[in-house]
C-alpha cells in the first residue's frame, strides 16, 4: 500500500464519497470491464449493513476480524463500502485473495490479501480436538458442532487467522495498514464463505477432506483403544438374564 497522506486528513466530503457516487462509479466500471472482456465476480451480501454475513463460517470470519483493535478504526468504512456494492470482483485461491474495489475515482483499486497457512503444529492440535466433536464433513461445513469446538476455532491461535497472519495491500494512496478498500474485501471474504465454506480451508492451506478424514480416523482409533474398558453403561452378563428373562 502506498504511503501518502492519510485520507482522514482531508475534508469529510473527500474521504466519504456518497453511496450514490460509489454505485454510479461501480456500474460504469462493470460496464467497461464487460466491454473489454474481463470476467468480474462482484460480491453481493445476503445479510444487511449490520450483519453482512448469514452463515456460521461467514459470521465467524467477521467476528474474528472485528475483535482485533488493529482493525477497529477502518471496519466501519469497510462495511459501508461493501454494502454500497463496491467490490466488483473477488477471487480466492490458495492463501490469496485478489479483488477490485470501486472508490471515488473512476478506476477501481486493486486489493490483494495474503493469509499464512495453518502451521502443522496448530493443525494437529485442532484436528485432535475435532476428532471428539465432528461427526461428518457436512457437519463441519454447516457449522453444526458444539460451542466448545466453535470457541476453539475462534480463540487466539485457533483456526481463524490473527492480524500477524494477514498481509494486505491496496493500490490506493492511503498509508493505513488497513484502508477502507481492504476492510471491504475482508468482509467480502466472509460473504464468499457464506456461499462456499471450503474457501476458508483453502485460505489456510488445509485440505478439508484430509482434515476431516484425520479427525474421524482419530475418533475410530480412540474408540478401538477403549473397546475393552468396562464402564457403568455396560450391563454385566450375569444381570442380563434377570433383567430381560433371557435363558
Amino acid at each position: 500500500m502506498a504511503r501518502y497522506r492519510h485520507y482522514d486528513d482531508f475534508p469529510t466530503h473527500f474521504s466519504q464519497p456518497s453511496v450514490q457516487l460509489l454505485r454510479q462509479n461501480a456500474e460504469k466500471s462493470m460496464e467497461k470491464a464487460g466491454k473489454s472482456g474481463k470476467l468480474y465476480d462482484p460480491v453481493i451480501p445476503k445479510g444487511n449493513s449490520r450483519n453482512i454475513c448469514v452463515s456460521w463460517w461467514g459470521q465467524a470470519w467477521c467476528s474474528n476480524m472485528e475483535r482485533y483493535a488493529d482493525y477497529a478504526s477502518r471496519l466501519g468504512r469497510g462495511k459501508r463500502y461493501i454494502s454500497s456494492g463496491t467490490i466488483l470482483d473477488l477471487k480466492i485461491s490458495q492463501g490469496t485473495v485478489n479483488a477490485k474495489v470501486q472508490g471515488s475515482r473512476s478506476t477501481p483499486y486493486s486489493v490483494s490479501i495474503q493469509i499464512d497457512p495453518l502451521s502443522e503444529k496448530k493443525r494437529k492440535a485442532i484436528t485432535a480436538q475435532c476428532s471428539r466433536e465432528i461427526r461428518s464433513l457436512e457437519d463441519l461445513i454447516c457449522g453444526r458442532f458444539p460451542d466448545s469446538l466453535k470457541n476453539l476455532f475462534l480463540e487466539r491461535n485457533g483456526l481463524f487467522p490473527g492480524p500477524g497472519e494477514i498481509h494486505m495491500n491496496c493500490s490506493c494512496p492511503d498509508w493505513a495498514v488497513m484502508c477502507k478498500h481492504v476492510a471491504a474485501v475482508m468482509y467480502g471474504i466472509g460473504v464468499r464463505l457464506d456461499d462456499n465454506p471450503f474457501y476458508f480451508f483453502s485460505l489456510r492451506g488445509v485440505d478439508v477432506d484430509s482434515f476431516v478424514a484425520q479427525a474421524l480416523d482419530n475418533r475410530v482409533e480412540s474408540m478401538l483403544a477403549n473397546a475393552g474398558n468396562v464402564t457403568e453403561r455396560v450391563i454385566p452378563e450375569d444381570q442380563i438374564t434377570s433383567l430381560f428373562g433371557v435363558l
